[in-house]
């Protein structure tokens, strides 16, 4: 790049964070970015279970960073994987080997699953946080069909036709009632020897309620509307084993005080299709961070901030997104803990970006405060809830179709670019007249017993490379 640039600056992961972080910095007079994501696009996440469960394209969702970053000359975009961070050499050192020095460094890595200490579930139990997970999961729920309608025995066929969400956050709940819409109406008088309408899909949930960042009510109208689509709602569940086969369960006994606490009631689950929303942690990347700079960790695995969400002596490394363990400092106020949501993450690369500018400029940097523009969590055809923060400490609360179509075009507005907002618009409205879901083509998945014995003969990293080809 030209040498007229004076600074420098390595955004590591191209999620909501790192592309908000990479817009505010080429504002900045003399500023270079280098953008750095160990895949070739950006994932609008809040969608990605549409993707896995056929209702959208993968393009429609995803855009390529090069394509977003096209016209901004001061951004290299990179398609690598970070290994090293050198906080004293202000250098990051990519997979190849190769070397890059920074002025600045903002890690936005993001998250991935957890298992809770139980990683050899995943095999069985597949979670949802790239198009990878998403091509997963939808194969397994088409094939789930497929595989029933050739199948003889009763036994069997119920348990292929035995869908189970684990974890009634916002990607569970929205999984569980596309899955009931998907038995009950898309595959309608399309298969011979079984009826899809037969279909069962559990929702498994170990706290009191679903949406458990939404108000009560909220959550009580999302178990309603919920079960309305057909959906078992099983809260105060927890999982404690999975294979292939299904999994077993143990669940605490219902009502309040003391019966609440007695001992729980053990049960089994027998599903061919599984799918994990429970768990969150972040990025490996996190411990490359702690170990270089001395920054502390969460149980999560996420990097404890400053408030101004550097982690460095020398605050010349910030972290951001999913992968900060940030706090809102809310003037006149107790700091209080900062939601993985992908507001969140625009925000803080906002921030970022900012207080590098205030370092060149010599003026102190700005404290983190959370603008909380509210919960949005939809359930299915013509039902959602939605929690809009109001002024002076006043909420807007809503649910059903309202509540839908606001969340329908707020997420087209939130999209990348112009075409994946019309192609989502023109998929969504052909599904809500027909109820056909155009992305059912599936490829042939390896099965479970193989990608098992490639892990344990390659190593789970070459596992799940050898899976995505």
């Amino acid at each position: 790049m030209s040498t007229a640039y004076k600074h420098h600056v390595i955004v590591i992961g191209a999620g909501f964070g790192g592309l908000e972080a990479t817009r505010a910095l080429v504002k900045i007079p003399g500023m270079r970015v280098t953008l750095i994501d160990k895949t070739n696009h950006h994932l609008f996440q809040p969608l990605l279970y549409q993707v896995a469960t056929a209702g959208l394209a993968a393009p429609s969702i995803a855009a390529p960073v090069r394509t977003v970053m096209h016209r901004f000359k001061q951004v290299c975009t990179l398609q690598a994987e970070v290994t090293a961070i050198d906080a004293s050499a202000n250098t990051v050192t990519l997979a190849n080997g190769m070397q890059l020095d920074y002025d600045w460094l903002i890690v936005a890595a993001g998250a991935t699953h957890s298992y809770f200490g139980n990683d050899q579930w995943r095999h069985h139990a597949p979670g949802l946080k790239t198009l990878r997970d998403a091509f997963t999961i939808r194969s397994r729920v088409v094939e789930a069909f497929e595989r029933a309608e050739l199948e003889p025995d009763p036994q069997t066929r119920q348990a292929l036709l035995t869908f189970a969400v684990i974890g009634a956050g916002p990607t569970g709940v929205e999984m569980a009632g596309t899955l009931a819409e998907i038995a009950r109406h898309t595959l309608k008088d399309e298969f011979r020897n079984i009826d899809p309408a037969q279909a069962r899909v559990f929702l498994i949930e170990g706290g009191p309620r679903v949406l458990q960042s939404m108000p009560p009510r909220l959550s009580e109208r999302a178990k309603q509307q919920l079960e309305r689509l057909g959906v078992t709602v099983m809260l105060d569940t927890r999982v404690t084993h999975i294979d292939g086969t299904g999994l077993r369960y143990e669940q605490m006994h219902a009502g309040n005080g003391p019966e609440r606490s007695s001992a729980p009631h053990a049960g089994t689950l027998a599903s061919r299709c599984i799918i994990w929303a429970a768990g969150v942690a972040a990025s490996p990347l996190g411990k490359t961070v702690a170990a270089a700079t001395g920054a502390a960790l969460d149980r999560a695995g996420r990097v404890k901030v400053t408030p101004q969400l550097t982690v460095d002596a020398a605050q010349r490394i910030f972290v951001i997104g999913d992968l900060a363990a940030a706090l809102s400092h809310e003037p006149g106020k107790e700091p209080t803990p900062v939601p993985g949501v992908s507001p969140a993450a625009k925000q803080m690369g906002q921030l970022a970006a900012a207080n590098i500018r205030h370092q060149i400029e010599g003026t102190p940097m700005a404290s983190f405060r959370y603008r909380n523009y509210g919960n949005l969590a939809t359930i299915g055809r013509n039902a959602a809830v939605v929690d809009l923060p109001m002024p002076f400490g006043k909420h807007l609360r809503f649910s059903g179709l309202l509540a839908w179509q606001f969340w329908l075009f707020a997420h087209v507005y939130f999209l990348i670019g112009f075409r994946n907002r019309l192609v989502v618009l023109m998929d969504w409205a052909s599904a809500y007249w027909t109820y056909r879901r155009h992305a059912r083509v599936v490829a042939p998945m390896p099965p479970v017993s193989d990608l098992l014995a490639m892990e344990q003969q390659n190593g789970p990293d070459r596992a799940a490379s050898d899976q995505a080809r």
